[in-house]
């Protein structure tokens, strides 16, 4: 549990409809679209999280739930934080299976998964491990970009 702290102008574009628009008109009623798309958002990823809870207010998004494991934790936050106009995520989720903790990693201008994994574990052949981790934020380990936070995890 804790707080993530991400960049709030870099990520995934959630879209907002011409009845998202009019929702606007109240901070309240942004926030309450805004806590709804991000908990569908979530569940499109197929994440393993049982009544999963997602609340936005002012920037931050608050999780609740119980993740499978604690890479299913993890891959939440991620995707919670690398949403355009999340700063932060307030983590208040449990985990079912617990395990080692992976570290996360900002990516920064000229970065590549080959370039972070030779960083992270000395070898730059390694980054699979580094690409699989993040799925299915990632799709292509060749599209990451900068202010986007990744997964390390441990090597086993």
């Amino acid at each position: 549990m804790g707080i993530f702290d991400f960049v709030k102008g870099a990520g995934e574009k959630l879209g907002m409809g011409k009845a998202d628009k009019e929702a606007q008109e109240t901070e309240a009623a942004h926030e309450a679209v805004m806590s709804g798309k991000l908990r569908r958002y979530l569940q499109s990823l197929g994440l393993q999280i049982e009544s999963v809870n997602v609340t936005f207010d002012d920037g931050v998004a608050t999780i609740r739930g119980k993740a499978a494991s604690q890479a299913e934790r993890e891959k939440a936050i991620l995707a919670l934080g690398n949403t355009q106009g999340v700063s932060r995520v307030a983590d208040e989720m449990t985990v079912g299976a617990p395990a080692p903790e992976a570290t996360f990693y900002t990516v920064v201008k000229g970065d590549t998964l080959s370039k972070i994994a030779k960083a992270q574990y000395g070898d730059a052949m390694k980054y699979p491990t580094i690409f699989e981790a993040n799925k299915p934020m990632l799709s292509d380990p060749n599209k990451i970009y900068p202010g986007q936070v990744l997964r390390i995890p441990p090597l086993s």
